[in-house]
C-alpha cells in the first residue's frame, strides 16, 4: 500500500487537485487498492473550506471527479501515517519541515521532483492559471506513479 499526502498552503487548490488527479490516474489503472491518497494544508486560513470553485471547475473540465472534502491542516501524526508527504512549492517544504520537526525518514518531497524539475507547482490562487497548475500536477503525478510502480 502506497500512502501519499499532498500538501499546499491552504488545501483548497493545488493539493486537492493533486489528490483528485492521482486518484483518477490510479483508478484508471485499476490500482485503487494499492493506494491511500489525501491532501492537507500548512496554514489554518482555509480549514473547513471546500475545494476552491475554479479548481473544481478545472478538474471537471478534464473529466476528473472532485470529491466533497474540506481543507484540513497537516499534523505531526501524518508523518507516521503516510509514506510520502509531497509539497507543491519551496515554502510548503519549509513549513512541513518546521511543523513535523524535520524529516528523519526522507518522506518529504517536492511535487515537481517527480517530473525531473526543481521548480514549484504554479499557484493558481495568485495566477488564475488553473490549466497551468493542472499540467504541472499531472506531470508530477505521472512521474510519481512511474517511480512507485
Amino acid at each position: 500500500m502506497h500512502k501519499i499526502l499532498f500538501v499546499c498552503l491552504g488545501n483548497i487548490c493545488r493539493s486537492p487537485m493533486a489528490e483528485m488527479i492521482l486518484k483518477d490516474m490510479v483508478k484508471k489503472r485499476g490500482l485503487e487498492e494499492q493506494f491511500e491518497i489525501a491532501s492537507c494544508a500548512t496554514s489554518t486560513e482555509e480549514i473547513g473550506n471546500p475545494v476552491y470553485p475554479p479548481a473544481r471547475a478545472e478538474l471537471a473540465r478534464r473529466g476528473i471527479p472532485c470529491e466533497h472534502r474540506r481543507a484540513r491542516q497537516l499534523t505531526k501524526a501524518d508523518y507516521d501515517v503516510y509514506d510520502l508527504l509531497i509539497g507543491m512549492d519551496e515554502s510548503n517544504i519549509r513549513n512541513m519541515h518546521r511543523m513535523l520537526g524535520g524529516d528523519p525518514k526522507g518522506k518529504i518531497r517536492k511535487m515537481m521532483e517527480f517530473a525531473g524539475s526543481r521548480r514549484d507547482v504554479a499557484d493558481p490562487w495568485y495566477t488564475g492559471g488553473f490549466d497551468v497548475t493542472y499540467r504541472d500536477i499531472t506531470e508530477g503525478c505521472e512521474g510519481l506513479l512511474k517511480e512507485l510502480l
